[in-house]
């Protein structure tokens, strides 16, 4: 069993509280930093019981609270492996197609104007303590989950699917526009495969990293082509 907290910075952190531990899913924006160590400490993290940071992927507004968190609770940063240069150099076209398919380019162009207002020297850079491989087991953090990899938003982006059908997706899916969409996309082609794949797993309702949460029977009709 466990216990689970949505701390809306303008990007979604999940806090789940296991029968032991903390683990904090996404971190949000380091201006941001006050109001989550608010929410963390008040629901009982400290140093030692915060074992588990979960990075969705790369992205700034996703990872740009992770180092600090980590050297204030003692927690370890795990994250997929093809993510860890956009957080070691805190550029997030780092592992971007140069060349993206017509309906990433309005992502890229969006990605680019964002990444100019977050400078890489601002961002503090750090390497994950965890490299995830899709199936990993979560479950010696006292959490009945795995992770999913489930490229397309980012080659590393990864889902988190708990044993009842909750399934945190970071950037893969929004809701944050009305209905249940993928509007960022980077790569079409593993985009669809990423929704196939998941299509066929048991997930009752998705966690996104904007917006609301969702049944996922309200998205599964709407893949793009």
């Amino acid at each position: 069993m466990y216990e689970l907290k949505t701390i809306n910075l303008g990007v979604n952190c999940y806090l789940i509280k296991t029968n032991s531990f903390f683990i904090l899913i996404d971190t949000g924006f380091s201006n941001k930093r006050v109001e989550l160590i608010k929410e963390l400490e008040k629901a009982g993290c400290k140093y030692g019981n915060l074992k588990l940071i979960i990075l969705t992927h790369g992205d700034t507004d996703h990872t740009d609270n992770a180092a600090y968190i980590r050297g204030r609770f003692g927690a370890k940063i795990a994250m997929h492996k093809d993510d860890v240069g956009i957080v070691e150099t805190g550029n997030m076209q780092y592992n971007r197609k140069e060349k993206p398919d017509k309906i990433a380019f309005i992502f890229k162009i969006l990605t680019v104007i964002f990444s100019s207002f977050i400078k890489p020297d601002k961002f503090e850079k750090f390497s994950p303590d965890i490299l995830f491989e899709d199936g990993f087991d979560l479950s010696e953090y006292g959490f009945d989950a795995k992770i999913i990899h489930i490229p397309g938003h980012s080659k590393g982006s990864i889902g988190v699917l708990t044993n009842d059908g909750n399934f945190f997706c970071g950037d893969l899916v929004y809701s944050a526009f009305g209905k249940p969409s993928s509007v960022f996309i980077d790569n079409l082609v593993d985009y669809n495969n990423s929704i196939d794949k998941i299509k066929k797993l048991d997930i009752k309702i998705f966690y996104p990293g904007h917006g609301k949460e969702f049944l996922a029977e309200k998205f599964f009709n709407n893949k793009i082509n």
